[in-house]
């Protein structure tokens, strides 16, 4: 959703008027829209969305209670549009099936951690401030970053750290958790942020912001399965839009990205034979994307908002059954 910056009163919603915009006309075609905002966070693309279409439905998934509950009191004044429901977003087509929804006009996806998570500073997500060793999303998960830290071999632990934080010292960081955890020394944001520092080299340490910020992204995806939850989610969900109906996804680190890309390259691309004259219909994509590659923020818009600085964002419409 968005990466780690400074603590500010007021919530900004990144891409807002982009993804509201994207949305429009797979939402203008039905008398009665519905869309799926599959992260609902403070809720504040549902209520952009819910303000400018009076006749819109929007279902409303968070893996965070906390989430639910300020989203919820936000978008009170909505309430007979608006269904929240406590869920991962690899769910979407169960919950849809509760609902009696077989399919949607537009599903809107902000991956990664809230703004409201980072800025909680007890939930462990940030690395400017110290707190415990956290960072579930869902508080009612058993895995946590301490367990994660305390538990796992230097095999799976250079693993992760390696995989999901991209970090090329790995190996030095994941030798110096053993060392620590063996003598009691790693129980904190702090003391975790000190460790990682120790482990790379002074000139490496100069570059690219706060050290940690890679082993911290690393150890948030492994406690909260980020990639493989999203990997099962996308098609799953492609798979509930109406002909016409678009997805709209906002990443926030390569990792994800990729993901999303090799989906939506999948589904979008004929699987007629080159060279044909004609296109077999029945191998005729099914999707089509709504422009090539991925979008950012513009400049203005980072220096409104900084979190917004490394979005990426892409679009998908349905455009066959």
């Amino acid at each position: 959703m968005a990466k780690e910056g400074k603590m500010k009163e007021e919530h900004i919603s990144v891409a807002l008027d982009r993804c509201v915009a994207l949305l429009t006309p797979s939402i203008e075609k039905n008398p009665e829209p519905i869309v799926v905002d599959a992260t609902l966070g403070l809720g504040g693309h549902a209520c952009a969305l819910l303000e400018k279409f009076s006749n819109l439905r929007v279902i409303g998934l968070d893996r965070d209670e906390k989430a639910i509950t300020k989203a919820s009191e936000r978008l009170s004044q909505f309430k007979n549009r608006l269904t929240v429901v406590h869920a991962v977003y690899d769910q979407m087509p169960e919950i849809l099936d509760q609902l009696g929804i077989s399919n949607v006009d537009g599903i809107l996806f902000d991956l990664g951690v809230s703004s409201m998570q980072i800025d909680d500073v007890s939930r462990g997500f940030s690395y400017s401030h110290d707190a415990p060793l956290d960072m579930r999303m869902d508080q009612s998960a058993t895995l946590t970053a301490k367990k994660v830290l305390d538990t796992y071999s230097r095999a799976e632990l250079i693993k992760v750290i390696r995989d999901y934080g991209e970090e090329r010292f790995a190996q030095r960081i994941v030798d110096n958790i053993i060392a620590a955890r063996e003598t009691g020394k790693l129980n904190s944001t702090r003391d975790l942020v000190e460790l990682v520092k120790a482990s790379i080299p002074a000139p490496a340490r100069r570059i690219g912001g706060n050290p940690a910020k890679r082993t911290f992204q690393a150890l948030r995806i492994e406690v909260n399965s980020e990639l493989s939850v999203l990997d099962r989610a996308i098609p799953r969900a492609l798979d509930r839009l109406k002909v016409g109906g678009r997805m709209v996804v906002m990443s926030f680190q390569s990792l994800e990205d990729k993901i999303v890309k090799r989906h939506f390259a999948e589904v979008s691309e004929s699987k007629s034979p080159r060279g044909l004259p004609v296109e077999i219909e029945s191998l005729a994509a099914k999707y089509s994307l709504v422009f090539r590659g991925s979008e950012g923020a513009s400049g203005e818009e980072i220096e409104k908002n900084s979190r917004a600085q490394s979005v990426r964002l892409r679009a998908i419409e349905r455009v066959a059954s």
